[in-house]
């Protein structure tokens, strides 16, 4: 039987320990104020991390911090804006803070969670679905389980879009997200010269020839390898990478070694990342089912675990309640790196330089 309120012996208190501890005004303070490659963004379609860069990242690592330390400084810069949310593959996370960033920015959504609702279902191409598009919103914001969906679109489209997610290709803004996380964690590790105590080693749980998350993360992860001593790739496959994956990687200086020994490589790892799930067609699949952490894990002191979400038995809840767990810190930046995004794609930059300390 559950007692009513008056017998309640204490309140209830909200748990919320873990607020505030991604630190972003210490990474705002880290970065330099540059507008100017954000500037080059505008209107331009975000689907791949090949297309950034170091300078525009760390702009938009600095415009997500200043919403996030000052939300309520701006004036709504997409009043009067619609985006289209095309999911057509399941999202909780992804979608969700898409638009949670949208309406923060003031601007109205037009939401497609499923295709048999619309003209693809009755065969309808792509680049018509783009046409439409084109006449009914601002920015569109799409997931598909097609790796080719997005570059078919781009062509029809007079708008941007952002890839959020395409078949086991990439998902580039959940990539920002993770990034945002650990620089917050370590700002330092934006610097030209990095210090020795500064550098890290990375622990990626994870197949990246399979997971898009993983495969957008190791790409931005190669834009910075002055920071990174090691990449340790830890996966029970034994064809871990895609085709000339692996060297490009490596070409950008990134040192990278693959192990099957997750308890062997833990107490070197400050950061590890991990993920067990890969979406395939209409589909997906779990791997790595004998890599979990939980309370017993070797983990180092001070390293921090990511995880993109959702998550399965791989990552224990007796984490939640540790400093281990920048999990949740990761999900709740991704509200803000997306705000970031999607304004500077929007071309309303100015209106936040504005009203911020770019001005």
């Amino acid at each position: 039987m559950h007692s009513h309120p008056e017998e309640s012996v204490e309140p209830v208190i909200p748990k919320d320990w873990t607020s505030g501890i991604e630190r972003p005004q210490y990474l705002l303070e880290h970065i330099p104020e540059d507008p100017a490659p954000l500037v080059e963004l505008a209107y331009l379609p975000i689907v791949s991390v090949r297309q950034l860069s170091q300078d525009k990242m760390a702009q938009l690592f600095r415009l997500a911090a200043l919403y996030e330390t000052t939300p309520s400084l701006y004036q709504p810069p997409l009043t009067g804006k619609i985006l289209i949310s095309a999911f057509y593959e399941p999202s909780t996370r992804t979608r969700l803070s898409f638009e949670s960033a949208w309406h923060r920015l003031g601007g109205d959504i037009m939401s497609i969670t499923d295709p048999a609702s619309t003209g693809i279902a009755k065969g309808e191409s792509l680049r018509d679905v783009a046409e439409m598009f084109n006449n009914y919103g601002d920015l569109v914001v799409l997931r598909d389980n097609h790796n080719t969906a997005v570059y078919e679109m781009i062509d029809a489209l007079r708008i941007p879009i952002i890839n959020a997610g395409n078949g086991t290709d990439e998902h580039p803004t959940q990539a920002m997200a993770d990034m945002y996380a650990i620089f917050k964690w370590r700002p330092e590790l934006l610097n030209n010269d990095v210090p020795e105590d500064k550098k890290i080693n990375i622990g990626i749980i994870g197949i990246p020839s399979r997971m898009r998350t993983v495969r957008s993360l190791l790409l931005f992860l190669a834009m910075y390898p002055r920071g990174i001593n090691e990449v340790v790739v830890i996966t029970d496959e034994t064809e871990a990478f895609a085709e000339d994956q692996l060297e490009e990687l490596e070409s950008s200086g990134l040192n990278i070694r693959i192990s099957n020994k997750l308890d062997k490589e833990l107490p070197e790892l400050d950061v590890v990342y991990i993920n067990a799930i890969a979406w395939v067609g209409d589909s997906f699949e779990t791997h790595g089912g004998i890599f979990k952490l939980d309370a017993n894990s070797s983990l180092k002191p001070g390293s921090i675990i990511l995880h993109p979400l959702a998550r399965g038995d791989e990552l224990s809840t007796e984490l939640d309640d540790t400093p281990h767990n920048w999990y949740f810190a990761q999900a709740r930046g991704a509200v803000f790196i997306r705000m970031a995004l999607l304004t500077t794609l929007s071309q309303r930059i100015s209106q936040v330089m504005e009203a911020s300390s770019y001005s």
